[in-house]
């Protein structure tokens, strides 16, 4: 079976380092812009009609690193080992994720062709994508659905301190939508569970600009 990239999303995820544990999660824009073989706006006739699509996309910078039965998930504290099966990490003998995102528009953008904006998007920027499917909430939502082990982690968040001299610095480079993101991805703690050095800091790089932070009894402190 040859799996064909139909499209790529772009975003301000730079590196894997601080992208969402989870799709949903920030309530960040990203754009899909089509291979120039499907950008034929006929094959997105209707798209609009969705308020939720799910993506299928390739894990791309673990395609050569192969498959682990076991692996630990970080909200586990990275010391407990399942199933990979029971997990959704990128470790998989196939690197193949899949997302539920938010539809916000569709617009034509001239030689690019129709180009989807989305939100909540847990990808890469650059990120290839093999298919894109409506998400249908009478078949596709399940509230009685057990969670497993993610279940006791959903509610995990730290706080986030900005100074307003560490603001100030932000708001040079960034947005004030950016700057939410921002804070809505350090809350989601992007550290390795198994570091809790209350002296480190740590360097994330967020829509082409280094975000240096330190996080001290569950505070994010944001330092430029």
């Amino acid at each position: 079976m040859e799996l064909k990239v139909i499209a790529r999303i772009y975003n301000d995820f730079d590196e894997k380092f601080g992208i969402p544990r989870q799709s949903g999660l920030v309530n960040a824009v990203s754009r899909i812009v089509f291979e120039p073989e499907y950008r034929d706006e006929n094959a997105l006739r209707g798209i609009e009609e969705y308020s939720h699509l799910w993506l299928l996309w390739q894990f791309s910078k673990h395609t050569e690193k192969g498959w682990h039965p076991t692996v630990r998930p970080p909200r586990l504290g990275g010391n407990t080992r399942v199933g990979v099966f029971a997990t959704r990490s990128s470790f998989r003998p196939n690197s193949i994720g899949m997302s539920c995102v938010a539809l916000e528009k569709v617009v034509l953008e001239g030689e690019v062709g129709p180009v989807l904006y989305v939100r909540g998007a847990d990808m890469m920027n650059g990120t290839p994508i093999f298919d894109i499917k409506p998400y249908l909430p009478y078949v596709d939502a399940h509230p009685e659905a057990k969670g497993g082990f993610a279940e006791e982690k959903k509610d995990y968040q730290l706080t986030v301190d900005i100074s307003s001299e560490a603001l100030k610095q932000l708001q040079k480079v960034y947005s004030q939508e950016q700057i939410e993101t921002l804070r809505e991805l350090l809350a989601q703690d992007p550290r390795p569970s198994y570091q809790e050095d209350d002296e480190r800091v740590y360097g994330m790089k967020y829509a082409g600009k280094e975000v240096r932070f330190r996080i001290v009894e569950n505070v994010v402190e944001i330092r430029r």
